[in-house]
């Protein structure tokens, strides 16, 4: 159902999208999106809960990791009912306020993500550089301080945008590219001026992951400066490896963000089925390796976790 010039936007409804032109196996498609929800929803709650019971994975890296885990919890769940209902059920409708609400927390917590990436990149370059004084500077009181502001920040900066999306009237074609609700995606069907939300969107997304990414950036310059600054070849690859598991979340999580961004930006008809996959990159596949990734690059927590399966065999 479309809304027509004049229409108030509270009736609207939206019509997502799922993979054009393979309608007929969308129940086939569903068994592996089934499967990698199942995979990610387990795999990061199986961490949260080893993390949060063993008091000896109560160190600065483990905290920052049950952040990731809990925050790859929350994208997979507000995401789920719109893209499992469309190949499950065929249900492509979504109210406006349906829409407001998931883009709010798809926004959200991917600036949260972005926010913790960048506290796991600061805890690793006070692993390599200070080593001595780590568990001093890294206390539990200070990680909750720094947790507590970038939850408030992707909060705070995301909240105007269902406001500022509500006071449009929506007259345009109401179908959207992805099986979720984008920010970028809903203001382009308004028939209102949206340089506000335009504006606004881009200083929140600059402000947020392009300054998380440039500090990532120049956290890992300061880690391979302290990294090559030590005599043995040895210790040198043992600190770059305790920095791999990172570097995987980093390149999963921007790589697929910044691609969907410059497909939605300079994207023609052509990229429209690229874009479509890309979508369900960033939202899937950065929840699903995470705690896979982790699992086996952590010695500890691979050992926590075999020993947790085995007692309940």
């Amino acid at each position: 159902m479309s809304a027509t010039n004049g229409t108030k936007f509270n009736y609207a409804m939206l019509l997502l999208t799922g993979i054009p032109g393979q309608e007929h196996v969308y129940l086939w498609i569903s068994i592996p999106f089934c499967l990698m929800y199942a995979v990610a929803i387990l795999g990061n709650s199986v961490i949260l809960f080893i993390i949060k019971t063993d008091t000896s994975l109560h160190e600065p890296m483990y905290i920052f990791l049950s952040m990731l885990a809990l925050t790859d919890i929350g994208l997979s769940i507000a995401t789920i009912p719109t893209i499992l209902g469309i190949f499950l059920f065929n249900s492509r409708e979504i109210s406006l306020d349906a829409c407001f609400a998931q883009l709010y927390f798809i926004h959200t917590l991917s600036f949260i993500e972005s926010a913790v990436l960048l506290m796991m990149a600061f805890d690793r370059f006070v692993a390599i550089r200070d080593p001595l004084r780590y568990a001093s500077i890294l206390t539990l009181p200070r990680i909750a301080m720094m947790g507590l502001v970038f939850v408030l920040r992707g909060v705070a900066l995301i909240f105007p945008l269902p406001f500022l999306l509500k006071r449009f009237q929506y007259c345009r074609a109401n179908v959207l590219s992805h099986s979720y609700c984008l920010h970028q995606e809903v203001m382009k069907l308004a028939c209102s001026d949206i340089t506000v939300n335009s504006i606004y969107g881009l200083f929140t997304i600059v402000s947020t992951i392009g300054l998380d990414l440039l500090f990532i950036f120049l956290s890992y310059v300061m880690i391979l400066k302290t990294v090559l600054s030590i005599a043995s070849h040895a210790e040198r690859l043992r600190a770059l490896n305790t920095c791999v598991s990172h570097l995987c979340a980093v390149l999963v999580f921007y790589a697929s963000l910044i691609s969907l961004a410059l497909i939605h930006r300079f994207g023609n008809r052509s990229t429209h089925i690229l874009q479509i996959l890309l979508g369900y990159v960033y939202m899937m596949v950065p929840p699903l390796i995470n705690p896979i990734v982790y699992s086996v690059k952590s010695k500890h927590l691979r050992a926590k976790i075999i020993r947790v399966f085995h007692d309940a065999t």
